[in-house]
């Protein structure tokens, strides 16, 4: 018998093995065509998120600091003003907004990927609450020769801003805390944001599912967040499909989950913040409840300063850009009349000689 008979024999035997068993077990033959399908989804969302890094090429440089990757945009001249953006988000966030442009005319401004987020890494030995990532950008500005600076973060970014400041206050001269979530309350939608940052589970559902949902959701979750205003025009640049890779999603989930046991662990630390701050919110955020979170860290930090934005929700750099650059420069006046004050005082202290 030939190699050819052979082999068209074990086939046909394989083939009535298969169909006995999916006969005697039909979930098996279930089972393997949902295997089957998730690995198709797995093989489309990796092209698509390769698709999606060689359409948007890093724009800034790399840093490697304690052993990650970190990519980040540097332009403008003067005082340090330090860019981090929210949860889910990149750069491209602030590129957009205008608002990367606009400060840069009087600042030397330096936005980071935060870990996990647009081209920089996320190491998965590292659980990145905001005190870690507030050791990374500390040792990144350390780099840049950065000694002091303005720090602004944005969402989930302001936790990180406030974890820098708390840790490293003489580095941190001048805060503006924009949609920040400082105080836990319950929040359901984090439990089904944070299934992707589940071991295992949350790998096969960021690399099958959850790009997919993602895509469907998207229209309902830019409502959301920009809401009572349209997403403007200058967003459509945005590249959701960076947003979209399994890496950014899986990063997205875990930032979820740390969200509200970080809002417990820094509740009672805001009045440490010794420096100018000033907090910016949209009177329409529809993400976040800024009268439990904005204005009660208003009353928490006694030299901060609030300013409410009527008609602007949680994108509040996007939708009104120019109340956060005069939050900035808020800031920075601020904190040249405390320096300068220190002086004085410091001159004051000294003896007199004759």
């Amino acid at each position: 018998m030939t190699a050819a008979h052979l082999q068209t024999r074990s086939l046909r035997s394989l083939a009535n093995k298969g169909r006995m068993i999916a006969q005697a077990h039909p979930y098996v033959a279930a089972a393997a065509a949902t295997a089957g399908a998730l690995a198709i989804l797995a093989l489309v969302n990796r092209r698509l998120a390769s698709n999606a890094e060689n359409d948007n090429r890093p724009a800034g440089q790399f840093l490697e600091v304690n052993g990650v990757r970190l990519h980040y945009v540097e332009r403008g001249a003067g005082t340090p003003l330090v860019l981090l953006h929210g949860n889910g988000s990149m750069i491209q966030d602030f590129e957009s907004s205008g608002l990367i442009d606009l400060a840069a005319k009087k600042y030397r401004v330096i936005v980071f990927d935060r870990p996990g987020f647009g081209h920089s890494a996320r190491p998965r030995n590292v659980v990145w609450t905001p005190a870690a990532q507030a050791e990374l950008i500390n040792s990144a500005l350390q780099r840049l020769g950065v000694s002091d600076a303005i720090v602004l973060g944005h969402s989930w970014g302001a936790s990180v801003a406030v974890a820098l400041a708390l840790k490293y206050p003489d580095l941190v001269q001048g805060l503006v805390l924009a949609s920040g979530y400082y105080y836990p309350t319950l929040r359901p939608d984090v439990v089904a944001l944070s299934a992707p940052a589940v071991p295992l589970v949350g790998d096969v559902l960021g690399h099958t599912i959850s790009p997919i949902l993602g895509r469907v959701m998207w229209p309902l979750l830019m409502a959301k967040i920009f809401g009572p205003r349209s997403v403007p025009k200058k967003f459509q640049g945005f590249p959701k499909e960076m947003a979209l890779r399994p890496s950014q999603i899986r990063a997205s989930a875990a930032e979820s989950a740390l969200m509200i046991p970080d809002a417990f662990y820094f509740r009672d630390e805001y009045a440490n913040l010794k420096m100018p701050v000033v907090i910016v919110a949209g009177e329409g955020d529809r993400l976040v409840d800024i009268d439990a979170q904005s204005t009660r860290l208003h009353r928490d930090i006694p030299q901060s300063s609030f300013h409410r934005v009527p008609g602007t929700g949680h994108m509040i750099h996007q939708t009104a850009t120019g109340v956060v650059m005069s939050a900035i420069d808020e800031v920075a006046i601020a904190r040249s009349a405390l320096a300068n004050r220190n002086v004085e005082e410091a001159n004051e202290a000294k003896p007199t000689v004759f």
